[in-house]
């Protein structure tokens, strides 16, 4: 996958906010054309989300915000999904940034092949010395249930406000906004013994057409 190299090198990431994992298998997306989410921004965009029934509470830096459109379908389960899902793209971010060092929530919103990568991707920005700063949206936010326990997802990401900054002199890597500035994510969720919709693949679409504004 080039796209280690091209950080490595640059420290010039436009998916800085986000995790785009590499995956061999793709999620199941047999079943398509899940109500689409209306056009509302959920609480998740917030810098930080209170722990409760066992869950770990996620925090941000000031300069990493996230906003995610469409949370509230009138499904109680979609509902529920998209917002383990919103958490789930918020840990990831807090494990990168160093709110969550030793990847608590990380661990708590992914399994399987999506932890794994997740936690190469973390690997990666401290390899280079790096953190993030800035901006990401996500929208169109679909979810089709394949059954009582799983569910597919998949939602635009813009990530043209969202750069890469070096950890030792503050320096943010800015670059261009092209059409991969926004991506297609497609992911699997499947629910925990403890209710949790857990992330178990995802795998993304750079430049994907459906996502372009």
């Amino acid at each position: 996958m080039n796209r280690r190299t091209a950080f490595l090198t640059t420290l010039a990431v436009t998916t800085a906010l986000t995790l785009t994992a590499c995956g061999s298998d793709q999620p199941d997306t047999s079943a398509k054309g899940g109500d689409k989410a209306t056009e509302a921004t959920t609480p998740s965009s917030s810098a930080s989300t209170s722990a409760s029934d066992g869950r770990p509470k996620i925090e941000l830096p000031a300069d990493v915000k996230l906003t995610f459109e469409g949370g509230e379908t009138g499904d109680p389960v979609k509902d529920a999904i998209l917002a383990d899902n919103a958490e789930r793209m918020r840990a990831v971010d807090a494990a990168i940034t160093g709110t969550d060092p030793k990847g608590e929530a990380l661990a708590f919103y992914n399994t399987g092949k999506a932890l794994k990568a997740a936690q190469d991707w973390v690997a990666q920005f401290e390899g280079a010395g790096a953190t993030m700063t800035g901006e990401a949206r996500y929208y169109d936010r679909e979810v089709s249930l394949k059954d009582e326990d799983s569910a597919t997802l998949t939602f635009c990401a813009d990530e043209s406000k969202g750069f890469s900054k070096d950890k030792k002199t503050g320096e943010i890597h800015k670059t261009p906004v092209t059409e991969n500035s926004y991506v297609l994510y497609n992911t699997r969720l499947d629910k925990s013994s403890d209710g949790v919709w857990r992330t178990s693949q995802i795998i993304s679409t750079r430049g994907a057409e459906q996502c372009q504004p």
